[in-house]
């Protein structure tokens, strides 16, 4: 055989799952799916970390959290962009900055981000991505080397742009170590609206729906927030149904 041809087969798979509708047609194929919620579950959840929290219960129902919250647990809610009423935060990433979450296990409900890792759980690995951690995830997946999903959690089952884009930056890198190989066009069409975007991602995503969305809510510096890139080294994986940054389990 051919040398080249043995490091074609030998490379893994990266591809992009547009939101979780779709997963069901994708999962079976990979060892690590990485969920994304840009706006704003799983940069909140990065950031948690960063401050310090010991892990993150994710529910993917309101009566669960509730049930969580009555044992003495911290809980953020949020359903359509709002803190549910009854419940400690949202899921904004301000309200993980603060010391009362240090050491403490945080459980947390969201319109999106916690459905699809609710609906991912059952995988190998299930890693959290967004911007804020865009460069230590992407180091961290090239050293896993396996076939791995980026699954958008979209908005209620739709595609999403600010997701997307995030997936795209994740294939591009993995692509670009000669590792990773993408074959659908969900994956192709990802890396060319990160392409697009990767110098100017608020301005790019000024007209997005869940951008106006989150505007209409004053929540503009979320926004800002969360479209930063590279501000965190977190690398929360799933564990039992928890989520705990693996760089505190070395």
């Amino acid at each position: 055989m051919p040398k080249n041809t043995k490091i074609l087969e030998e490379r893994k798979h990266i591809e992009v799952c547009f939101s979780p509708f779709l997963y069901e047609l994708h999962k079976d194929d990979y060892e690590i799916i990485v969920v994304i919620d840009v706006l704003r579950a799983t940069s909140a959840i990065c950031t948690a970390f960063d401050y310090g929290v010991r892990s993150i219960i994710p529910v993917d129902s309101i009566d669960i959290a509730r049930e969580y919250q009555k044992k003495g647990y911290l809980v953020g809610a949020e359903r359509q962009g709002k803190i549910v009423e009854g419940f400690d935060f949202g899921n904004s990433p301000f309200s993980f900055m603060k010391e009362d979450i240090k050491g403490k296990d945080v459980v947390l409900t969201t319109t999106n981000g916690t459905k699809a890792i609710h609906l991912a759980k059952d995988a190998d690995t299930v890693v959290i991505g967004s911007l804020l951690n865009l460069d230590a995830l992407c180091h961290w997946l090239e050293k896993q080397n396996k076939n791995t999903l980026c699954l958008c959690s979209g908005w209620q089952n739709k595609f999403n742009l600010e997701d997307t884009i995030c997936a795209g930056a994740i294939s591009e890198y993995l692509i670009n170590t000669g590792k990773f190989v993408s074959d659908e066009d969900s994956s192709i069409a990802a890396k060319y609206l990160y392409l697009s975007a990767k110098d100017n991602y608020f301005g790019y995503l000024k007209s997005s729906s869940h951008r106006r969305r989150l505007r209409n809510l004053n929540l503009n510096e979320d926004i800002k927030y969360c479209l930063t890139p590279n501000t965190s080294k977190a690398i929360p994986v799933l564990n039992e149904n928890k989520l705990v940054d693996i760089r505190n389990q070395q």
